[in-house]
């Protein structure tokens, strides 16, 4: 069973690049609804952007410039601790994506 678990997370995880850049237009007229500040990456910005991505599928978040840790580094700690897919990653923004268990109205082909 945990072979499965981790064969589907790292299913979630792969996105092909022609998926990639519907998500990314997909994400272009969404605001960014959670903020890294100068805490960095908590638990309470790990619970909240697990909640949205169940609701939402794609979230977009935006590094204030006060935060200690790099775009890179904050999306890298972001998208592995709630087990989505990085779609992008320019400037102070981040665009993570969690295939849902059930149908999609995102389905990126």
């Amino acid at each position: 069973m945990p072979y499965e678990t981790a064969l589907i997370e790292k299913e979630k995880e792969m996105l092909t690049s022609k998926q990639r850049a519907q998500l990314r237009a997909m994400a272009n007229g969404l605001s960014a609804i959670f903020q890294i500040g100068k805490e960095g990456v908590t638990e309470n910005l790990i619970r909240g952007v697990d909640e949205a991505l169940e609701k939402r599928e794609l979230v977009k978040i935006s590094i204030l410039e006060n935060s200690p840790s790099q775009a890179k580094e904050s999306m890298e700690r972001t998208s592995k601790q709630v087990h989505a897919a990085t779609v992008q990653c320019t400037g102070r923004r981040l665009v993570v994506y969690c295939a849902p268990e059930t149908d999609s109205p995102i389905e990126p082909r």
